[in-house]
């Protein structure tokens, strides 16, 4: 391996601990802080202000490259960005309702599944028929697979621990009632097939991303179309806080004692967010002809098991029945082989 892909490598497993992290900063709310309380500063901050000040200062003549590009580019990209806005607001909603651990690896799998379906339904739907795309079919039904052992888990240890509440997770919900599993899985698995319209908009800002390219680096012009999908998610991500805030009467916590460490730890998961965007970003470039076969199912499985590395280190499945912890591991294998047959798929694709 070159030295250039080495640092490829280093950087795609930086933002995958970046990317699995992001949850974690929720561990520290006080258990009485409103969801949104939370997680609207949180989207602030990742939709708005963070692409706001990086994407000027790092892209030459972002302006005129989205000027350049004609409204109905823009138009897509900030569609398709919106639904991701929902995706990543109904994560937030799953952490809350069933924990990181089991979060992530619902969010993640249907996230890699639809992710990968979807662009090529919409956009290529002749790929399907030919080898490697029944190999991409493969590894999408194997993370399927995944999803659905790691609900069957999720559903045992809710069971287990309703046996002995003692040693359930109670930091799951940071107030309120704690809502039934049924609905955290639904809001986990929905959560990611939302977030798969980043793809989406990924592949429809393909024109901002030849604009760009013509006077930045490629590391740079990724921003140019980061930007426009963060701005996409922040109408409704950022929309959904501020209607809870009202109707919840909530607004009155960012004057109250402590409200510091709340912004500090939206602060910090917004940091992390948008770092395993650009680190991922800028190691798939270092990893050149590798990005696809390797850098993918690096990435993804490593953030996964980071994520749920969290979940059980903070207790999340303390007194949950051995079938449930052996349910979950057997869901993050599939996840990360179908992570695997999916890039391998990709490879193929791209020659």
């Amino acid at each position: 391996m070159q030295p250039e892909q080495m640092l490829g490598f280093g950087l795609m497993l930086v933002g995958a601990i970046c990317g699995g992290s992001f949850g974690l900063p929720t561990k520290f709310a006080k258990k009485d802080t409103p969801w949104e309380v939370l997680w609207g500063p949180f989207f602030l901050m990742v939709t708005i202000l963070i692409p706001a000040v990086v994407a000027p200062l790092v892209v030459d003549d972002l302006g005129g490259i989205y000027s350049r590009v004609g409204p109905g580019t823009i138009v897509a990209v900030l569609a398709f960005g919106f639904l991701w806005g929902l995706g990543s607001m109904t994560l937030g909603m799953s952490f809350a309702f069933i924990g990181l651990s089991l979060a992530y690896a619902l969010n993640y799998g249907a996230q890699i599944a639809c992710g990968f379906l979807l662009p090529m339904l919409l956009f290529d739907a002749g790929q399907i028929l030919t080898q490697h795309g029944c190999l991409l079919l493969t590894g999408v039904a194997v993370c399927l697979v995944g999803v659905v052992v790691s609900g069957r888990a999720g559903i045992l240890k809710e069971q287990s621990q309703k046996r002995d509440p003692q040693t359930a997770d109670q930091s799951e919900m940071p107030s309120g009632k704690r809502p039934r599993i049924l609905i955290g899985l639904i809001i986990g698995v929905a959560s990611g097939v939302l977030c798969a319209c980043y793809a989406v908009a990924s592949v429809c800002a393909g024109p901002i991303g030849e604009e760009a390219g013509k006077t930045n680096p490629a590391w740079a012009s990724a921003w140019a179309v980061t930007a426009m999908i963060l701005w996409g998610g922040a109408v409704s991500s950022c929309l959904y806080c501020a209607v809870q805030l009202t109707r919840n009467k909530t607004w009155g916590h960012f004057s109250k004692p402590g409200v510091g460490l709340i912004l500090l730890l939206a602060a910090v998961m917004a940091v992390l967010h948008d770092a395993a965007i650009f680190f991922f970003g800028l190691g798939w470039i270092k990893l050149g002809n590798l990005g696809v076969a390797v850098g993918y199912p690096v990435f993804m499985s490593f953030a996964i098991i980071v994520g749920n590395l969290y979940g059980f280190s903070f207790g999340e499945w303390k007194g949950a029945s051995h079938r449930s912890i052996v349910l979950i591991v057997a869901g993050i294998v599939l996840l990360i082989i179908g992570v695997c047959i999916i890039a391998t798929g990709k490879s193929m694709m791209s020659g």
